[in-house]
């Protein structure tokens, strides 16, 4: 079967599709619940005093210590599309490896990373 146009080829997109059709579903049996918190997330993530880029890295580094594989990607994604470095990606790690330990480390270092290194690579 080939796979469409429309249809992601990689691990992270799926992912966050999967995320976004689950959303759906449960919008479908409770849309005012679901709208709320979207426009709930949609205002903490506007530009303020704080940028969206560490805006992004903040939501990043509190899901690599929650340990939220489905945030991790979607803020990684989010960090690199707000024009984070590296480096800024680095030290948020480290950051969260200061307070989660070795969980939040392992998750930093192998997720958020490959997520970041494919959005930059792919330029998403």
């Amino acid at each position: 079967m080939e796979a469409s146009e429309n249809e992601p080829t990689n691990y992270f997109d799926q992912s966050i599709m999967d995320y976004k059709q689950g959303s759906s579903r449960v919008q479908k049996h409770l849309p005012n619940v679901v709208q709320g918190y979207f426009n709930f997330t949609e205002a903490c993530f506007k530009e303020g005093t704080i940028s969206q880029k560490h805006k992004q890295l903040t939501a990043l580094g509190i899901s690599i210590f929650a340990q939220d594989e489905y945030c991790i990607m979607y803020h990684a994604k989010g960090a690199v599309e707000h024009g984070a470095t590296e480096d800024e990606l680095m030290e948020t790690i480290a950051v969260c490896a200061a307070l989660g330990g070795g969980a939040a480390f392992s998750q930093g270092v192998t997720l958020a990373l490959d997520t970041f290194d494919f959005y930059r690579e792919t330029n998403h």
